[in-house]
């Protein structure tokens, strides 16, 4: 799991570009196997708006991660100092 979270932190983008076309693919996927009357065309439109749904989710965990990483490393070095 280490290893992971260390290549997420280091690869940002590309974990989020990947996981926003592997939400593309579930919601096409899922939407071709329910046999809704949709047209094609609204049903590429509705997956890429559940994909940018699922980005914004994981930027702002990203984001509020970030936050509390920082934060804590910086009460460490706070706590390091000699005062």
């Amino acid at each position: 799991m280490e290893a992971i979270v260390s290549w997420v932190s280091e690869h940002k983008l590309t974990s989020i570009g990947a996981l926003w076309a592997s939400g593309i693919g579930a919601s096409l996927a899922y939407n071709s196997r329910a046999r809704s009357p949709l047209n094609p065309s609204l049903r590429l439109i509705h997956a890429r708006m559940h994909a940018q749904a699922l980005t914004l989710v994981v930027l702002s965990s990203a984001a509020v991660y970030h936050f509390y990483e920082k934060r804590g490393t910086e009460q460490e070095e706070s706590n390091a100092s000699p005062k």
